[in-house]
């Protein structure tokens, strides 16, 4: 199944926050994408919770070409200087090659200072925490738990499983009734859902 499918992309940097990506990651590795993590180097990264990654590229080695999607979690490193400018630039090149771009928490605000949400609908923690980068995209800002616009996702930090759903749909792992009972099962406790995916085979 992987053979016709580009990887997924997962950025990992010092302070990067375990809890955002998980329900993503797992579920699109459940359905056959092989998930590579990218960081500044190949050097090893340590995560809030004290996880030690030993990364799979360095930024610098990965293409647009190459891939299916770059998950961008948050991370401390995005409110404290100008470390992870990089991965924002990346994700201005994803886009632009037509590859989208998955972004939570911090990550939100990389993205707001490199410009990509100026003309796109998104969503953040909360509209002040964008505004304080000076960006130009206030007016775009929705109050919603994840927000999709041109290959462009955003979330906040408290809404991981909103933000899987987003990944998930964008990329047909999950779509329609199948894509909704995911959600309920995961973010609601909804046990009425779990039938709908043992149902559909994705349980």
């Amino acid at each position: 199944m992987n053979g016709t499918r580009n990887p997924v992309h997962l950025a990992v940097y010092d302070t990067l926050a375990d809890w955002e990506t998980g329900h993503a990651t797992a579920h699109l590795a459940r359905a056959g994408y092989t998930v590579r993590t990218v960081a500044p180097t190949t050097a090893p990264v340590t995560s809030i919770g004290g996880l030690r990654v030993q990364p799979d590229l360095a930024l610098a080695d990965l293409r647009p070409e190459d891939s299916s999607l770059l998950v961008l979690p948050g991370a401390d490193l995005w409110d404290t200087g100008d470390d992870l400018a990089p991965f924002a630039r990346t994700a201005r090149a994803f886009l632009a090659a037509g590859v989208p771009v998955a972004a939570i928490c911090g990550a939100t605000a990389g993205l707001a200072r490199e410009g990509l949400l100026d003309d796109r609908r998104h969503t953040s923690a909360v509209s002040f925490y964008l505004a304080a980068t000076g960006y130009a995209g206030g007016e775009r800002y929705v109050e919603a738990d994840a927000v999709t616009d041109r290959g462009l996702i955003t979330a906040g930090p408290t809404e991981p499983v909103a933000f899987a759903r987003e990944i998930l749909g964008l990329l047909g792992v999950y779509e329609g009734e199948v894509l909704d009972a995911w959600y309920r099962l995961f973010h609601d406790s909804d046990s009425e859902a779990y039938a709908v995916l043992e149902k559909a085979g994705a349980a």
